[in-house]
């Protein structure tokens, strides 16, 4: 079943403002912000970090006027904007989150116009750019923006984007995303964190041109020369130096393991051959495998986590040929549903299997989802010995053998046409990050290192000096 990427997309925005001495401007702030057309409700979490102007006296009379509308947290003494905000991020309730400065410079009525590609069902974050074609830009500070300019061009190279804004303000972002993001900033290096780590994150940022009246310093403005420098040292530091920059285990390792295009690449030649034109993907994870078959006549990508689904629909939701949906492997129903009606010539399972504790029982809702010939092609863990901590982080029940993996497919009721091992590198790795290192999780790192040596990799494939990583095998349907 296709589902529309378009409708109601946004049901509560969550406005995250940090205030900090900002009393000469907060009644004009917050009376726009109330005031700013929009398409569903509103939450204003408000921050003050330790202001001593009279911000907090101001703000606490604001609450107690909109008591339905207003979160108000104080901080003791001041922290910086990061952690205003990572504060703010905590008390939202909201399905998407927008920053708001509790200066003027940015126009809350401009709120509708970035929640334009939401709407559409085409944006994870949509950043308000202050150099795309605006409504009006006061100017000012040349050296200001050239420095805006140099610190966007050094984040789009570090992150392969093609921002015209990294340094503004006006991020509007996916709650579920942002909750989940590892943020460590404290101060305006806030920016190139959030940047850095969305692009990590593999989210669709889109920009929209906003209207910006920048204030002077005798206005109140705070950043400077100082924050330009630390924002060059985040943007390498949370670009290259900070491997956990999601709370998701699942889904670091495997945005590692996308990263790996060459080794993906090798992974489907291997298997391509036994791959038909009406595929069922049990397993598709975040799409790794997904992107490479989506020539296919027809393609059914399932998974039992709603954070993988969830992102699959957003990506390729529009193919005419693609759908997804939530489905439970050991429950024949739901495979039944996910053929609607039609078996597949092929069932691909790729590190799944491994992770159900009775196997078989999987197998067999798999052989029911093919049509007579049709082809399972099942990917999982060699060699028992191999069994590390790392398997049980990992939520492995077993590793498997050729022979063994062959005698699940036969019982399952298929004829094993090809049993075969992969990565014999990859198996020797794991044994001694296992085992002998002692790790009890894979790094983002250690893919990275891997992606690097796939070439000599493949070329000792076939040189028996460590038993493979996985084995791959292939059961076919009988005919008759």
């Amino acid at each position: 079943m296709k589902t529309s990427p378009d409708g109601p997309a946004v049901r509560k925005l969550s406005i995250l403002i940090p205030v900090y001495n900002e009393i000469r401007t907060l009644e004009n702030l917050l009376g726009r912000v109330m005031a700013s057309p929009l398409p569903c409700e509103r939450e204003l979490v408000i921050v003050d970090d330790g202001s001593t102007d009279g911000s907090r006296e101001f703000l606490a009379d604001f609450a107690r006027q909109n008591p339905k509308t207003v979160k108000l947290v104080f901080h003791k003494r001041n922290g910086g904007k990061g952690k205003a905000i990572r504060t703010a991020i905590r008390k939202m309730t909201g399905d998407w989150a927008i920053i708001q400065d509790a200066d003027l410079e940015y126009d809350p009525f401009e709120y509708e116009r970035l929640l334009v590609p939401v709407q559409e069902g085409i944006a994870d974050a949509v950043f308000g750019s202050r150099f795309l074609t605006g409504n009006y830009r006061r100017a000012m500070f040349f050296w200001h923006t050239m420095a805006n300019r140099i610190l966007t061009l050094l984040s789009n190279v570090f992150n392969d984007l093609n921002l015209t804004d990294m340094e503004t303000c006006y991020k509007l972002v996916r709650a579920d995303i942002l909750k989940r993001l590892v943020i460590r900033s404290s101060g305006f290096d806030l920016e190139p964190e959030l940047t850095a780590k969305l692009s990590r994150w593999g989210a669709r940022i889109y920009e929209v041109p906003i209207s910006y009246r920048g204030r002077s310093y005798a206005e109140g403005k705070k950043i400077g020369p100082k924050d330009a420098a630390m924002a060059l040292l985040a943007m390498l530091r949370y670009r290259f130096f900070d491997p956990k920059y999601a709370d998701h285990d699942g889904f670091l390792i495997l945005q590692a393991v996308r990263r790996a295009r060459k080794f993906n690449r090798w992974l489907f030649s291997e298997i391509e051959p036994y791959v038909g034109d009406e595929v069922l993907e049990a397993g598709c994870g975040i799409g790794n495998l997904t992107e490479m078959m989506l020539d296919r006549k027809r393609l059914v990508a399932v998974d039992f986590e709603d954070f993988y689904i969830e992102r699959l629909q957003q990506a390729y939701g529009h193919l005419a040929n693609f759908s997804v949906r939530k489905t439970d492997l050991l429950d024949p129903r739901q495979i039944e549903t996910a053929t609607e009606g039609q078996p597949f010539d092929t069932i691909i399972s790729l590190n799944v299997v491994e992770h159900i504790e009775d196997d078989i029982s999987a197998l067999k809702n798999m052989y029911d989802g093919l049509k007579p010939g049709g082809r399972a092609i099942i990917l999982v863990p060699n060699d028992p010995s191999n069994f590390t901590d790392v398997d049980e982080t990992l939520g492995h029940y077993r590793r498997y053998t050729r022979q063994i993996l062959s005698n699940a497919l036969e019982e399952a009721g298929f004829d094993v046409v090809k049993a075969w091992g992969f990565n014999r590198v990859g198996g020797l790795g794991w044994r001694v990050s296992g085992k002998l290192l002692g790790k009890k999780t894979l790094s983002p790192g250690q893919m990275t290192i891997f992606e690097l040596i796939v070439p000599l990799v493949k070329l000792l494939e076939h040189i028996p000096f460590h038993s493979h990583n996985s084995v791959i095998a292939v059961g076919e349907k009988p005919r008759d």
